[in-house]
Parts: C-alpha cells; sequence; structure tokens
C-alpha cells in the first residue's frame, strides 16, 4: 500500500512539471519547499464565514465573474483549502461556503473515503498547489456510512469503495448506540477515519501536519440545515 502511493505522488509530480504552465505556473518547485498565500487558520476562517453567509441567505457568490475565468486560466489556479467531501448531490461543497472559481480543491467520493486515490489527489493539492488547509467534510445521512452499519448487500465495485468505513463502523458500534444516533456518530468516525488514512497512507502530507504547515480538519454537513459543524 505504502509503495503504492509513493509511486503515484511521483507520478503526481511529474504531472505537475510536465503541465505546469497549463494547470499552475510557477508552482513547480524543489521537494520541501512550501509557501502558501495565507494561514491554515486564516483559509479556515474564510471557510466559516462563507457558511454563515449561506445559512443567512446573504451570500456574495465571490469569484465567478468572466474577469476570475480569465484569470485562473493565464495566472493558474491558488485554491486556499483542499476538501474531500462525499459525492452526494445535496452537499454542493462551492455553495455551502460561498466561493468561487479557483477557491476550493475539491475531491469528491462516496462517503468521503481516502483511499489511494484520494491520497495522491491529497498530496497535488497540498504539495503542489500549497494548500495550507485539508478538511474532509462528512453529512448527515450518508448513505454510504448508513450501508456499511446496516450490512447492506451491494454490487459491482461499491464493497472495496466502502470497505475503508468498517472501522469507523465498528467503533461507533462499540459505544453502544442504536437507530439514527448510531448512524451519526458512525459518521462522525467515519471523518475522522478519513483523516487517520490520509495521515498514515502519505508521508508527505504527515510531514507537513507535524511540521506546523499544514492543519488537518474533520466537519460535517447537515443535510437538513446547511450548516456545517467543525469536529
Amino acid at each position: 500500500m505504502c509503495n503504492h502511493v509513493i509511486t503515484r505522488r511521483h507520478v503526481l509530480r511529474g504531472m505537475a512539471i510536465g503541465l505546469g504552465a497549463m494547470l499552475a505556473p510557477g508552482l513547480a518547485r524543489a521537494s520541501g519547499e512550501f509557501h502558501p498565500t495565507m494561514s491554515p487558520e486564516q483559509a479556515l476562517q474564510l471557510l466559516k464565514e462563507g457558511n454563515a453567509r449561506f445559512l443567512a441567505g446573504k451570500t456574495e457568490r465571490p469569484n465567478l465573474s468572466m474577469q476570475r475565468i480569465e484569470e485562473t486560466s493565464a495566472k493558474g489556479q491558488h485554491p486556499f483549502v483542499t476538501i474531500i467531501s462525499c459525492s452526494d448531490s445535496r452537499v454542493p461543497v462551492e455553495y455551502v461556503f460561498d466561493r468561487g472559481i479557483g477557491d476550493l480543491f475539491v475531491i469528491r467520493v462516496a462517503g468521503n473515503v481516502a483511499r489511494t486515490d484520494e491520497i495522491g489527489t491529497s498530496e497535488y493539492g497540498v504539495g503542489h498547489l500549497m494548500t495550507p488547509l485539508l478538511v474532509v467534510l462528512g453529512h448527515t445521512r450518508c448513505g454510504a456510512v448508513t450501508a456499511v452499519v446496516k450490512g447492506d448487500k451491494v454490487g459491482g465495485s461499491i464493497p472495496q469503495l466502502v470497505s475503508g468505513i468498517g472501522p469507523a463502523a465498528q467503533r461507533a458500534k462499540a459505544k453502544g448506540a442504536s437507530g439514527d444516533a448510531l448512524i451519526l456518530d458512525a459518521i462522525k468516525e467515519n471523518v475522522q477515519q478519513s483523516i487517520q488514512d490520509l495521515l498514515s497512507g502519505s508521508e508527505e502530507l504527515y510531514n507537513f501536519r507535524m511540521n506546523g504547515k499544514l492543519k488537518v480538519v474533520g466537519a460535517l454537513y447537515h443535510v437538513e440545515n446547511g450548516k456545517v459543524e467543525w469536529l
């Protein structure tokens, strides 16, 4: 597993160098350099303020102009956060944080799991786009987590996709809760599981975090009312 992750990271670095002019001019650099444009705390505050506007019905919808499109096309992307979110259609990430083009580097996958593809993409967001903040965003009423907790039978490639949710479901069950309370706790445990999988599966992300250059946080989006709860 570890060797596979390292191989993907090397591939992503090669892509960044070869496609730098198209994706992010000036971001290809020597390994170990890290110069984000803002602090992790500032990035987190922007997300909190955006969700507050969303909840209040006072969205500003920033960075959605033709000028922004032209700017990011010519100068490349410089997002301030990498977010792993569930693919659920009820969780429109840019909308709930009231952000626009080039602001968020979003990775969407059922159950907001963090396996090889998600880890490698996160390494690109943090290591090459230099986002100082990495967020794992779960959500209430998550179908993937619910299916694992209930032991529902699923076909195709879905069992392999959601297999990483199993440890979170077991920890939640061990606490003795049942019904909706069990599902909610399993969803929160799954956010923490994804964070653990990111840091254990990536030496690069782990080192950035240990060196104080990266903040990793979990969050829960409430599909009932649009509020983001920070875990």
